[in-house]
């Protein structure tokens, strides 16, 4: 299972329903796009120490899933269909969606946009 950034935000508050999607889940993949978002949110926060910490620990038992030039070709053919379609996803989903094709692994995430790429499968809490 991938994680969108607002599951990461779910299960680092200790949401009881996120935790118990991500421990049954056979693979828990964070892409570089959620850590960089995720990052960006805790450097505002007062508790950031505490979620630095947490995040570090979490990337030492996931897979991080780097964007290559094979996620770059999925990401066009996405963002491509999508606006044909007149339903765009804001651009970093859609590298989060172009992961999720490449790696065939569902999403973990609140974004109903992510059911309008074909190819991919949501899960929520």
């Amino acid at each position: 299972m991938i994680l969108d950034t607002n599951a990461l935000s779910a299960f680092a508050d200790g949401d009881s329903a996120v935790v118990e999607r991500i421990g049954s889940a056979a693979v828990v993949a964070l892409p570089v796009v959620v850590l960089g978002e995720f990052r960006y949110g805790i450097a505002h926060s007062r508790n950031r120490r505490r979620y630095e910490s947490w995040l570090d620990q979490l990337v030492r038992v996931c897979a991080i899933l780097d964007i290559t030039s094979s996620t770059a070709a999925r990401y066009a053919e996405i963002r491509l269909s999508l606006r044909r379609a007149g339903t765009p996803i804001p651009v970093n989903d859609a590298w989060i969606a172009a992961l999720c094709r490449q790696h065939g692994h569902p999403v973990l995430s609140r974004d109903r946009h992510f059911d309008f790429v074909d190819g991919i499968r949501r899960v929520t809490w």
